[in-house]
């Protein structure tokens, strides 16, 4: 008797994982948009249809965890991007205590790709990841949006979103300005060093034609 009520749980709490996975799967869908390849990276999400500005296009879903599971996971598929070349973060912050990991095949919402100049936003309402029409989004057009990195890891992470104003790295806007100092910087070590080089190989040229004139 104990067995068979042991059984009964275990398949109720399947049929429950299940419900909520159809359910996940049907809140990931959209009506405005799809998954088509990007320029920017692998795959993307494009308008199937004019949006309006201010609409709610798409919800991140994905399974929710706590800061510690959150922490652990995002060390392991930096691991595996390393490896595999694939995309590497599918973790969005939900709150101080949970976060979402997006890493599931129905949710669309993980192949937003990041732009210097986003026309989407997100937005948090009642536990939940929203994504949001920052003005009117054209027919074919590609839904982007600011991932806003920190800059202390910039150089792991180079922007290729193409917009007028990309800074070139992945950097949340209100860091640009530090950024763009931090490039002059390295840009003005990078040619001290090249004529650094340029010297020294100018000062061996000369020393082997002076050894070929004696």
């Amino acid at each position: 008797m104990a067995k068979k009520k042991k059984q009964d749980k275990k398949l109720k709490d399947v049929a429950k994982i299940r419900r909520q996975i159809e359910q996940m799967k049907e809140r990931g869908e959209s009506e405005w948009c799809e998954a088509r390849q990007s320029p920017i990276h692998g795959s993307g999400v494009y308008a199937r249809k004019f949006i309006p500005a201010e609409t709610r296009i798409l919800e991140y879903v994905g399974e929710k965890i706590n800061k510690e599971e959150s922490e652990r996971r995002a060390w392991a598929q930096m691991e595996h991007a390393e490896e595999t070349g694939n995309a590497a973060v599918y973790i969005f912050t939900l709150s101080k205590k949970w976060d979402i990991d997006g890493n599931v095949p129905w949710n669309l919402a993980r192949l937003v790709n990041h732009s210097c100049d986003p026309n989407c936003q997100t937005w948090i309402e009642n536990k939940r990841i929203f994504y949001y029409a920052l003005r009117d989004i054209e027919p074919g057009e590609e839904l982007t949006f600011d991932y806003g990195f920190d800059i202390e890891c910039y150089e792991d992470h180079p922007c290729r979103c193409g917009a007028e104003n990309c800074v070139g790295y992945i950097v949340i806007r209100d860091q640009w300005p530090e950024l763009r100092k931090r490039l002059k910087e390295k840009a003005k070590k990078a040619e001290k060093e090249a004529r650094k080089k340029e010297r020294k190989a100018a000062k061996e040229a000369a020393k082997e034609v002076g050894k070929k004139a004696t």
